[in-house]
């Protein structure tokens, strides 16, 4: 069941953003308004008017009167400076690959209007109303993933939402595709004509990157649960040994993130451990050593999400300028490294999050090893058995899956590459590291899909057959199972499941689904 809108809205110019906030603006359950606060409105104009004083006094700022990047050292002739805002967003409109989600791209326009809301950039108040209107009512712009090495931030991508401001660029409105300009005429407002340093300040930042890793962080806190459901349910489906998760154990070994991965998975046993006496003294390590693997992510996620969450709520274009003073200051808080190493980290705790469940699931498939489950956890009985191959392809494609997700670890930050005439000589790859991150994602949901229809059907089967009843098996497990029935049914005769494996994928994916 899909939650509540919120009744409370997050407001620019005047809260913090976090993670949960911008994920749930992504998904519009939480809605947004532009401050009326006049200490808030004041930031933003006064930062517009010192563009302009400064213009006025000294004819010379950069990005306004000057070329961009290496053209730093070409002057602009005054007739032409209105001009060169427009020229920034249509010679980045160079963008590949897929366009982002709306949710991804709700986020991105989050993230870039905390940023211009702040009142460092030299931004007009019309600019940040008019990209309020666009996230309030909904005009997405389509943006293409590729094409930003994460410094100067995200140009190429950010140009998009440039374009779209003054009516150029194709955007997504109430289901159908057009143009900018007719979209805001639907609405009733009109595009906006970019002011000196404008385009600027809105292309020049670590917003893309930012707002893909928000979205890969929530992602990765919902596939620790899973992966922490999926070992209980590994645990009774091979009539394991409970007593691995001992409180007293991880007492000895305090890392907080493995002992709550710990108490989770006791809490789920508990039924099961009060009645059964385990044939094995020990599990194999992808049973007994699951809490020492997820307990890494759960340990890193709050030091991750604090680094992520400064950079969301942050000044990241170039030059700003003091809203107080008007001083402009020239710096380099476009560089993505933040970021990236936040995706950088999350895709490899996520991808060890695959390798776990791919061993998991190898365990249940195989006879040698699964202590008296079916080969390939059929469901077929009696002369049919001889036709029926249950799991079998399943557990192939969970491996080409875990496979995929181990290769996609190498950290984009390492792949720094001199660009744009070595002005750009040293780059962050943040937004590389984020598609990263979100794809990783995507595996190991799609690995987890199948991990719990594997569970669902290996506990079932003892249950059909008497070696475990419902009581012991437990409220929680049981829920779970029944959960996974809603999506994919019992599998007793071979029939396709790519079908069910991607609903289940999008419902742990975007947390319609319960895993802990």
């Amino acid at each position: 069941m899909a939650d509540q809108v919120s009744d409370k809205a997050f407001v620019f110019g005047e809260d913090a953003l976090a993670i949960d906030a911008l994920v749930a603006i992504s998904t519009r359950k939480l809605l947004t308004r532009l401050s009326d606060d006049k200490d808030a409105l004041g930031r933003i104009t006064r930062s517009a008017e010192h563009v302009r004083n400064m213009l006025d006094r000294d004819g010379k700022i950069y990005g306004v009167t000057t070329g961009y990047g290496d053209s730093v050292v070409q002057a602009v002739p005054a007739s032409l400076v209105d001009e060169l805002p427009l020229h920034l967003t249509r010679f980045h409109g160079c963008g590949m690959g897929r366009f982002l989600t709306p949710e991804e791209t709700r986020a991105v326009l989050t993230v870039r209007l905390v940023t211009l809301a702040l009142g460092w950039s030299g931004v007009s108040l019309e600019l940040v109303e008019r990209l309020a209107d666009m996230l309030r009512l909904d005009i997405l712009p389509l943006i293409p993933a590729e094409g930003s090495v994460g410094a100067s931030g995200d140009l190429t991508p950010l140009s998009y939402i440039a374009g779209a401001l003054v009516g150029e660029r194709q955007v997504l409105h109430k289901g159908a595709e057009k143009s900018a300009a007719d979209a805001f005429a639907e609405e009733g407002i009109a595009p906006i004509r970019l002011k000196p340093k404008e385009a600027l300040a809105l292309m020049n930042g670590t917003s893309v990157m930012s707002a893909l890793t928000a979205i890969a962080m929530q992602q990765a806190r919902r596939l620790s649960d899973a992966a922490t459901r999926m070992t209980s349910m590994t645990c009774l489906a091979i009539l394991g040994n409970p007593r691995h998760f001992d409180i007293r154990l991880f007492n000895a070994k305090p890392h907080q993130g493995q002992m709550q991965v710990a108490a989770q998975i006791r809490e789920d046993l508990a039924p099961f451990a009060a009645s059964h006496e385990a044939s094995r003294m020990q599990d194999r390590y992808s049973v007994r050593c699951a809490p020492h693997v997820i307990g890494v992510l759960q340990d890193a996620l709050p030091g991750l999400e604090a680094v992520l969450t400064t950079e969301i709520n942050s000044a990241n274009d170039n030059p700003l300028f003091d809203p107080e003073t008007g001083d402009v200051l020239h710096g380099g808080h476009f560089y993505g490294g933040h970021a990236c190493y936040v995706a950088d980290t999350l895709k490899v705790q996520v991808a060890n999050l695959a390798d776990l469940m791919d061993r998991q699931l190898a365990t249940l498939v195989d006879t040698r090893y699964s202590n008296g489950l079916p080969s390939n956890l059929s469901g077929a009985t009696g002369e049919r058995a001889a036709i029926n191959h249950g799991f079998k392809a399943v557990q192939i494609a969970v491996s080409a899956w875990t496979a995929e997700a181990c290769k996609l670890t190498m950290p984009a930050s390492v792949f720094s590459r001199s660009t744009e005439c070595h002005n750009q000589d040293k780059v962050s790859m943040g937004t590389i590291a984020s598609r990263d991150a979100l794809r990783v994602n995507t595996l190991v949901a799609q690995i987890t899909a199948a991990h719990l229809m594997a569970n669902a059907q290996a506990i079932e089967i003892r249950l059909r057959s008497g070696e475990l009843t419902e009581d012991v098996v437990g409220d929680a497990i049981m829920s779970q199972i029944r959960a996974v029935r809603e999506h994919s049914a019992f599998l007793e005769e071979d029939r396709p499941l790519d079908t069910e494996l991607r609903s289940l994928t999008d419902a742990i994916l975007t947390g319609s689904i319960t895993l802990v």
